[in-house]
């Protein structure tokens, strides 16, 4: 399992639901894809001795920037890192 670093957070990010115009289905490269995703993972943050609390935890389902984040596959899955800074709200 991934083990984020830093202030990082490992998201699952949620199936876009498929779009369409008139009836008329879009292509996937034209649909905005999906803001929301499920936390599967968070980074321990550390100063010093200190451990600063997360602002999310694992199983929360989140909001994140549009343009935020590293995709990647790990064993035919596909997640997306990013800074907790760039997670907007948790549902």
């Amino acid at each position: 399992m991934l083990k984020p670093l830093g202030d990082r957070v490992v998201l699952q990010v949620s199936e876009a639901p498929e779009q369409s115009v008139g009836g008329i289905l879009l292509a996937s490269n034209a649909q905005e894809k999906s803001v929301t995703g499920k936390v599967v993972a968070v980074s321990t943050q550390t100063v010093g001795d200190l451990t600063a609390p997360a602002a999310v935890k694992e199983g929360d389902s989140v909001i994140f920037d549009k343009f935020a984040g590293t995709e990647i596959s790990v064993d035919g899955v596909d997640y997306l890192v990013v800074h907790e800074k760039d997670i907007v709200a948790v549902l």
